[in-house]
Order: structure tokens, then sequence, then C-alpha cells
């Protein structure tokens, strides 16, 4: 939050850490995860203009963690699921705004054909923001 707009010279490189983070299940606790969707959050707050070009690689990896943390049967608590799922949530309305309305159109065919309640209520979350 510090850089501000100057975060936009960065974002190459900080797309790929975040894409690392993502993937990658940290222990039960899943700080890491909740930290780089904080940080997400905070570089489509501060470089939205840059975002839309952005959309289809963070899409596609935000909607990948919700499903890997969903169908995951580690010892992560409901607690800290139902934290990174509302953090990948808000990042995807941020991503929405930005993008003037394109996230909503793109989850329209994920959420007709995911079965899964949490997901659902997610995407349903970001249908509903104006």
């Amino acid at each position: 939050s510090r850089l501000g707009i100057l975060i936009v010279r960065h974002l190459k490189k900080l797309e790929r850490v975040i894409l690392g983070y993502l993937e990658v299940c940290d222990g039960p606790e899943e700080e890491a995860r909740l930290g780089i969707l904080e940080t997400l959050q905070c570089s489509i707050e501060h470089a939205w203009p840059r975002m839309p070009c952005r959309l289809p690689v963070l899409l596609k990896a935000l909607l990948k963690m919700m499903w890997d943390v969903h169908t995951g049967q580690g010892p992560t608590p409901e607690t800290v699921k139902a934290a990174l799922l509302q953090g990948a949530t808000e990042c995807l309305i941020l991503l929405d705004r930005c993008s003037e309305g394109q996230v909503k159109v793109l989850l329209e065919g994920v959420y007709s054909s995911c079965e899964e309640n949490p997901i659902r209520e997610c995407i349903r979350k970001v249908q509903e923001n104006t």
C-alpha cells in the first residue's frame, strides 16, 4: 500500500508470486495464502487500471484455489477455509469492479455448472455485488 499506483512497475513479478502462493497449501492455518489474498486485494485497489488485462489469469487462479480449499481433506479448520473463500470472493468483487462487470459474465457459466454450495455462494456474492 505504500507504493500506491507505483505498484504497476512490479505487477509482472508480483503476479507470478501471487499465483505461486495461491497454488500451494501452506499448512492448517494457511497464513501465506491469507496474506497473499490481502496483497492481491491491495494491488487491485491501487493498480486497478492495469488489472483487466490480468483478469483471465487471476480469475483462473482464484477459482482453482477456492476449489482446492473447498475439496481439501487436510487439517485446515473450517474457519480458515471460510476466511480463504471470503478473501477470494473480495478479490473477485474488486476484479469485477475494475473490469466493468467482466467477472460477473465469466462466472455465469461456472455458477450454472458448479454443484458445490460454498463455491456457489461465493459466486452469488460476486454476482449480486454492484
